[in-house]
């Protein structure tokens, strides 16, 4: 059944999908909607979940770190400074190996104070051990919900998944989706086994003191389970495509590459228009195309290499900025495919932070500059010029 929904909503839907048993949450905009929905269905007994109101991002994260302790499939959502009270339990739960699902809905950090679209908030938990998915569409934030939970779930993986939508764009946005079958979701998404849960028969302790002789070998496990999530995500997807008949395209879909001289590297709700600047740009005789990074925990390495070596340039666009030699997705990509034995230029482009839009004549400057300029620098793009 297809039907309108904002992406925010499209996360609530796929929360009731998924038959999550624990949703913990706090509201901030532009997040709240997706909490609201579900505590209507909730009260409503629509939704068969037990809703936690907690007093903070914080203690919401937590709530879903001891439900999933006991076995309960969780879920919980959030945005831009809500994400950073979070902080120090997103190393919790990928330490303590929950398969929490949570949907973010990037907006700007403060301060200044702001509401708009912007990747900061979780781009800046990138080392936390959580899977991250960034999503352009309504349709594809509600299928990479359910993907994402086939994923964490994984008894080789047992990470923790964050689903990112853009701040407005697609939060507050109507567009016509697909809600799946339920009872070919329950056959996609099978009931929760957790390998060790805690118990009132068994009392045990989680978390507890790890003396060197261990924690190093329990860190290396978490980077061998990303690493299996790394292998495992294009499997989730064909699966999902063979019940549902959506693909999204892996972790890097492509588009226009095969001969490219330049391609830009995207995240989220600039693909589209990414996409549109490339078609207009190859009528003009040039030959570009995108890659998106739908998936960015855990980066989609060999595909970002194969897609290099054949591509001379590449440049990347940032939705935001980490105060080192460019942003976090160049810094990623320059590291992946570059080497002693050489490899692509890789440029970076910082551009729409603040919910600033990517207006095609900003992507079409910033494809034109790759192709132009022989330099590794990294430039802002989009920025309006302040008299003097």
């Amino acid at each position: 059944m297809e039907t309108m929904m904002t992406g925010n909503h499209a996360q609530s839907l796929a929360a009731k999908l998924a038959r999550v048993q624990v949703v913990a949450a706090y509201p901030i905009t532009p997040q709240t909607t997706i909490v609201e929905r579900i505590a209507e269905m909730v009260a409503s007994g629509e939704f068969p979940a037990q809703f936690l109101e907690v007093e903070s991002e914080h203690s919401a994260l937590q709530a879903c770190i001891s439900a999933a302790a006991v076995g309960a499939r969780t879920y919980t959502a959030t945005s831009s400074q809500g994400l950073l009270l979070m902080h120090e339990l997103l190393h919790w739960a990928s330490g303590l190996r929950v398969p929490i699902v949570m949907g973010v809905v990037n907006r700007a950090v403060a301060p200044p104070w702001t509401i708009y679209a912007d990747h900061t908030d979780s781009i800046a938990q990138r080392d936390t051990g959580w899977i991250q998915y960034y999503a352009e569409s309504n349709q594809e934030v509600l299928d990479t919900v359910l993907q994402a939970y086939r994923l964490a779930e994984d008894a080789q993986v047992l990470l923790p998944a964050m689903v990112c939508e853009d701040a407005f764009y697609l939060s507050h946005t109507f567009e016509p989706a697909e809600v799946p079958d339920a009872d070919l979701v329950d056959d996609f998404l099978p009931p929760l086994v957790y390998p060790s849960t805690l118990t009132v028969d068994d009392p045990a302790r989680l978390g507890s003191f790890m003396p060197p002789d261990q924690y190093m070998e329990h860190r290396r496990g978490i980077a061998d389970a990303m690493e299996h999530a790394a292998r495992l995500i294009p499997e989730v997807e064909a699966e999902y495509m063979r019940t549902f008949g959506r693909d999204h395209g892996g972790a890097l879909p492509t588009y226009l590459c095969d001969d490219a001289d330049a391609v830009l590297v995207v995240s989220g709700t600039a693909a589209p228009t990414a996409r549109a600047v490339a078609r207009a740009l190859r009528a003009d005789g040039y030959r570009v195309g995108v890659a998106k990074l739908r998936v960015f925990r855990p980066f989609p390495v060999a595909a970002m290499r194969a897609l290099a070596a054949h591509v001379p340039r590449v440049a990347v666009l940032d939705r935001s900025f980490t105060f080192g030699f460019g942003g976090a997705l160049f810094q990623e990509v320059r590291n992946a495919v570059q080497s002693p034995r050489g490899g692509p230029l890789v440029r970076g482009f910082v551009a729409g932070l603040g919910g600033r839009d990517l207006v095609p004549a900003t992507i079409r400057g910033i494809f034109l500059d790759a192709l132009a300029k022989d330099e590794p620098d990294v430039t802002w793009a989009g920025l309006r010029e302040v008299p003097g």
